[in-house]
């Protein structure tokens, strides 16, 4: 079989059918990344292959530390063409890598390069490059175009201006919508040293001088109905684990501790966060905006590395011990209050599928899909984990309202990951049609093929 051909992880007639016809030409929503805003409104050019590909990505940079390459050519100041070439070499070794499936499809989507990118072809692929990266066709804009992708929403700190995202807005040439996403780890992270910090600039920004809960609350009103108005839909908190989000009459009064230079324990950190997640909760009700939970991760765990190159450099794991049993608690916290919004569900560990998706199935009622067990992420997002999770989802649940993939990514050539997604996907129910386990009608398949792809996130997030 011809390496990454037409049929590339499509293993029956059925899942080709489903993908040429339903799958692979429908547009794709963006609706979780790390992508900068400015890039995009300045349509960043990217001149080489090693800026494209190794100025910011993670996973690449693990795997190369993983083969032995020193980090003056992985996040260093070393010679670019060298830093490509030890990753054609690592790129040769990682079989199985979801990466090494990425790269060669950027490749041939791009670049219309069809070989093999190793250490013996390092300056053919270079060079074959090349004349993309002098004529500009490799730029921000460009890139996103030609992916087809309908919306994108970035990952945005509360104090940010958006003035990034307004400036396209008014940009009538570009008709991608690009849409702010609430970030609000600041606001949560009472243990941090840099909480006080944070709460001073946040008060700065609103104008209002913060010095009880109820002065942050105002704050966090006042800046989420500026976000409102800038387009946002969707929110995003990174949490070490889910807990227990009540009403808390002690809040306030650990809050105002810590900003008069209090260490809170452990248990006062999740009486504040409960009450603050609480009522940001509701306020996204009241927008109909979309919560989206990510934990189950540990992060920075190589603390040498970590204060050499800081956070996002390649150093975190799956958090194993970050269960989802306080998940029921949560979404019942949030329910008992009736500030349940919209949300997706995302762990880190894989092992947790079937118990996530048996938990969300006890709090729908209250929309179509209403809640959602987010896309497999970050070290799931391969063949096996994305089956996986696919699997599990159908197992418990209605996978008919999945709202499909996402690519978490500061990478402005990943949407290829949509395109695996699909073609994993397209075979899986296929797969099930021709073994008899759903009938083998087109129109009902290709109905939720497209819908999973591309329409049924559309109507979760409002967008049009």
């Amino acid at each position: 079989m011809k390496f990454q051909g037409e049929d590339f992880c499509l293993k029956n007639e059925t899942a080709k059918l489903l993908y040429n016809k339903y799958a692979k030409a429908l547009p794709i929503i963006d609706y979780h990344c790390h992508l900068d805003p400015k890039d995009i409104y300045e349509d960043k050019v990217f001149n080489s292959l090693s800026e494209l590909w190794l100025s910011g990505d993670h996973y690449k940079w693990r795997l190369m530390r993983a083969n032995g390459v020193a980090e003056e050519y992985i996040t260093g100041k070393g010679d670019d063409n060298k830093k490509l070439h030890y990753w054609a070499e690592t790129l040769e070794n990682c079989i199985g890598n979801p990466v090494y499936a990425w790269c060669h499809m950027e490749l041939k989507k791009y670049f219309d390069y069809e070989g093999v990118l190793d250490k013996k072809t390092a300056d053919d692929v270079i060079s074959w490059c090349e004349k993309y990266f002098k004529e500009g066709r490799i730029s921000a804009r460009k890139l996103i175009e030609e992916s087809k992708v309908t919306h994108i929403c970035t990952t945005d700190d509360p104090v940010s201006d958006l003035k990034w995202h307004r400036a396209i807005r008014e940009d009538e040439s570009f008709k991608t919508k690009v849409m702010p996403s609430w970030r609000p780890d600041g606001i949560l992270g009472i243990e941090k040293e840099s909480f006080k910090e944070y709460i001073e600039k946040l008060g700065r920004v609103t104008g209002i001088k913060i010095e009880c809960l109820e002065d942050l609350k105002t704050a966090t009103v006042k800046r989420i109905e500026f976000f409102n108005e800038n387009g946002c839909r969707v929110s995003d908190h990174g949490l070490e684990e889910c807990f227990k989000v009540e009403k808390s009459p002690d809040a306030d009064d650990i809050f105002k501790k810590v900003l008069e230079g209090y260490n809170p324990t452990e248990e006062e950190c999740i009486k504040y966060k409960g009450e603050m997640l609480l009522f940001m909760a509701g306020e996204y009700v009241k927008h109909n905006w979309a919560m989206q939970l990510h934990y189950g991760c540990s992060r920075n765990v190589n603390t040498k590395l970590y204060k050499l190159l800081g956070a996002d450099t390649g150093i975190d794991c799956i958090n194993p011990c970050a269960p989802s049993r306080n998940l029921a608690v949560m979404l019942d916290g949030f329910l008992k209050e009736d500030k349940l919004p919209k949300t997706i569900v995302y762990s880190l560990d894989p092992s947790e599928n079937d118990a996530i998706d048996t938990i969300i199935g006890c709090f729908q009622g209250l929309g179509k899909g209403y809640i959602q067990h987010g896309a497999a992420w970050w070290f799931n997002d391969h063949k096996k984990g994305i089956e996986t999770h696919l699997e599990s989802l159908g197992a418990n649940g209605v996978l008919g309202n999945f709202i499909g993939m996402l690519t978490d990514s500061r990478s402005f050539v990943s949407y290829t990951r949509h395109d695996y997604f699909r073609r994993i996907l397209c075979s899986l129910l296929g797969k099930w049609a021709e073994e008899g386990e759903y009938p083998l009608d087109e129109e009902a398949l290709g109905n939720i093929i497209e819908n999973i792809c591309y329409y049924n996130a559309s109507e979760y997030f409002g967008f049009k």
